[in-house]
């Protein structure tokens, strides 16, 4: 399946050409220009949309947050317009691109299609704004954030070699359960916390980080697992370099390992919301 976008603009596929050759990424200037207008729009609702619609939105509550407060509740709402798009986006091409489901393991490895790629620079395009805001306020987001960026990216940037440009796209599907979570952390701010609608909420959050995170994102890490040890056996096939297979499988493991790591603190965040009160609590509070 073509790629539906925008053909991208000569001058800047040729501009693009030589830092694709060096780090050989042979699909990056076809979707260079989805990567860099999809950074500014987020920065640019990072610095003006967020601030200016929240202040509307949540008048008694956004101008009195804190300097963190403040980055933290832009980066939710980056996030929210984020992984509603790309959903949308993935789910739509995984339905609709038909010569993705005809794949072989040989093509799941090293084929390419022009819309899963016009996911993957979309998706590209946040995960480097995600980088760079997690670099600059490093303070507030923490060294875990950062590192979650930083393996996006590069599952998202090696996709345009290509390489397993397949399950890249399957791993989009991760963002399933972020709308739930920048809900949860908005009805803390806006004190909504402990309500039915947060438990509702928190229930949804809980179940679709399951699901797409820990099930689904296993049962495709050991898909393409497979599928790239398969492709480093077979005599005659295109060879899979070492450092490649490492890098790209250091960066779905760590995300994987963060994930697993996540979803016990959201359990533990999610709980603590709706713990009643012990009995030492409720005399504390009558004294």
């Amino acid at each position: 399946m073509r790629d539906p976008f925008l053909r991208p603009p000569e001058g800047l596929v040729k501009a693009t050409e030589p830092i694709a050759n060096a780090l050989a990424l042979r699909t990056l200037p076809m979707h260079v220009h989805e990567i860099l207008p999809a950074f500014c729009i987020y920065e640019f609702i990072n610095r003006v949309v967020s601030p200016y619609v929240s202040s509307r939105l949540a008048p008694k509550t956004y101008p009195q947050l804190s300097r963190k407060s403040k980055i933290n509740w832009n980066v939710h709402f980056v996030s929210m317009v984020q992984s509603c798009f790309i959903n949308t986006l993935a789910l739509w091409v995984i339905y609709a691109d038909r010569e993705r489901m005809r794949m072989s393991w040989k093509e799941r490895v090293w084929g390419y299609t022009g819309a899963g790629g016009m996911v993957q620079g979309f998706a590209a395009g946040y995960f480097a704004w995600d980088l760079l805001a997690s670099v600059q306020d490093i303070d507030v987001h923490g060294w875990g954030a950062l590192a979650h960026a930083a393996s996006a990216l590069t599952v998202s940037m090696m996709g345009f070699r290509p390489f397993v440009n397949y399950y890249g796209l399957n791993f989009i599907l991760y963002e399933l359960s972020t709308p739930f979570l920048n809900i949860h952390w908005w009805m803390d701010k806006v004190g909504m916390t402990g309500s039915k609608p947060q438990l509702v909420n928190g229930i949804a959050l809980l179940t679709t980080f399951g699901s797409s995170r820990l099930v689904w994102g296993t049962y495709q890490n050991y898909r393409m697992y497979k599928d790239i040890w398969r492709a480093i056996q077979t005599p005659g096939e295109l060879p899979v370099p070492s450092w490649l297979a490492v890098a790209y499988l250091a960066s779905t493991t760590a995300l994987s390992v963060l994930n697993f790591y996540w979803f016990g603190t959201m359990i533990k965040t999610v709980a603590k919301r709706f713990e009643k009160p012990s009995k030492d609590q409720k005399d504390r509070k009558t004294e």
